[in-house]
């Protein structure tokens, strides 16, 4: 008995998890960087989007963005931070160059085709989005 209502506390857990908006990676998922400039530029990021400040989330992403330029992790951030502002062509773009960036991690890149969904499924491309959302499924299995 009590397994089964462990998993059914799993099973909704996941369910209103899934409801819950966007769809993407939890951070600790995603190395940032060795760099520690680039660490703090990302916590820094992190603690002003978790506060409301977008904005300056994003102006914090951009600079460690110019330091390494080819860390998707950061690329995948930016990203879903665009997709929460509503931008959703950029978020579609940025999640593409992270994936361009990501080689092997299939969690990253299943992440980047999520948001890419996320993003034209706002947009009302239905089709598109349920062909990102097919690629996010395939790196998982």
């Amino acid at each position: 008995m009590r397994f089964y209502l462990t998993g059914l506390f799993l099973l909704g857990a996941v369910l209103i998890s899934g409801c819950a908006g966007i769809a993407t990676d939890e951070p600790e998922l995603l190395p940032v960087s060795d760099n520690n400039a680039v660490t703090v530029l990302a916590d820094a990021a992190r603690a002003d989007a978790a506060s409301g400040k977008t904005d300056a989330a994003v102006a914090s992403f951009e600079r460690a963005l110019r330091i390494e330029p080819r860390n998707p992790a950061l690329w995948h951030e930016l990203a879903k931070l665009r997709l929460q502002q509503g931008q959703y062509l950029q978020a579609e773009g940025l999640a593409a160059k992270s994936n361009g960036w990501a080689g092997g991690n299939k969690a990253l890149r299943a992440g980047n085709w999520r948001i890419i969904g996320q993003a034209r499924l706002k947009r009302g491309d239905y089709p598109g989005a349920q062909s990102a959302f097919d690629k996010a499924a395939e790196q998982v299995n």
